[in-house]
């Protein structure tokens, strides 16, 4: 019988793993990394259960490279699911990684040179158990959007729905990292949590990048988007190529926690201006953003079709690449 062959690869992360007649662990690192590793992997497989050298089927794994301890954790307690029907669950807590199954905590998994047992202990119950993000919107559906790629490594996701009494952060930036740093530092200093913040807007290239940061009132205090989008037409009134009306829709991410340098990641999503509105999906200067060279406006895209393409999703994809990374030089 051919046994099944277990992978998991993203920009920062690859391991392969089945099941063999004896267990081993093999990577391509150094001795030091090779050997922490493989401790790592060894001492999870004997707090579940499944001691070093015990008879019977046995996990062999390959790490061709990896930027995460929870990632690859992950991979590993999701073989041994499958393989012997479990429900092994891996989490974060305090800058520690967490195996448990049902209400039984099985493993505990420190960084280098441990954690202070006070922040462990801080309003630890099994409600607050794990480590979360902080959206900071109040859109139920950006949030969504978040936490589907969050919730892969190991964070639960929160929104400022949660948190009634913060106060507004003023966008007094004039860039969009500028603002999104606002946001996402400030909320994080007031919180004491990791936040994640997004700035985005339409650049128009004929007028010099705006509207920009101002895209949401750049018809006014009052602005709707239906003004926001007259105005836009009447600005450009005298450009009459497609060719010249060139235009990106531009996002900006910012995750902050306190003590810790931001991370900050950009995307453009490239289009033209057309000369009237057409669709019914989406909002803002959608019905007016020609996506490419495809012809269509972003409303004429559904959101599944725009959440795989636009700027944000550009962005995550970025925030992908990175965030691995910058996540594991927490401490």
């Amino acid at each position: 019988m051919t046994k099944k062959i277990y992978e998991y690869k993203d920009a920062e992360n690859w391991f392969i793993a089945s099941l063999g007649d004896y267990p081993y662990v093999t990577s391509f690192f150094d001795d030091t990394s090779f050997s922490r590793i493989s401790e790592m992997i060894y001492k999870v497989l004997e707090d579940t259960g499944y001691k070093r050298f015990d008879e019977g089927p046995s996990v062999q794994i390959h790490v061709v490279k990896m930027a995460s301890d929870y990632q690859l954790l992950s991979f590993l307690t999701d073989m041994i699911n499958q393989e012997f029907d479990r429900k092994l669950q891996v989490r974060r807590h305090q800058g520690t990684v967490l195996v448990t199954e049902g209400d039984q905590l099985l493993s505990v998994l420190l960084p280098a040179g441990g954690i202070q047992l006070a922040d462990f202990l801080r309003n630890f119950s099994e409600k607050t158990l794990g480590d979360t993000i902080l959206i900071a919107t109040k859109n139920e559906g950006k949030t969504k959007e978040f936490r589907s790629f969050f919730e892969k490594l190991g964070y639960q996701v929160e929104n400022l729905n949660n948190y009634p009494d913060l106060p507004d952060v003023a966008e007094t930036g004039m860039t969009f990292e500028e603002n999104a740093r606002l946001k996402a530092e400030t909320i994080a200093q007031l919180t004491r949590k990791m936040v994640l913040a997004d700035d985005s807007g339409l650049k128009v290239d004929k007028l010099g990048g705006l509207p920009g940061v101002w895209s949401a009132r750049f018809s006014g205090a009052d602005a709707t988007d239906e003004a926001n989008n007259a105005k836009l037409l009447h600005e450009l009134s005298m450009v009459f190529e497609q060719k010249d009306r060139t235009a990106q829709f531009h996002c900006c991410l910012v995750i902050a926690a306190p003590e810790r340098d931001s991370l900050v990641v950009e995307a453009d999503w490239e289009g033209y201006i057309a000369f009237e509105a057409k669709g019914e999906h989406g909002f803002g200067y959608d019905p007016l953003f020609i996506v490419g060279e495809t012809g269509k406006r972003s409303a004429e895209l559904t959101v599944e079709e725009k959440n795989k393409i636009s700027h944000r999703a550009k962005a995550l994809n970025k925030l992908l690449e990175v965030f691995p990374v910058w996540q594991a030089n927490e401490f």
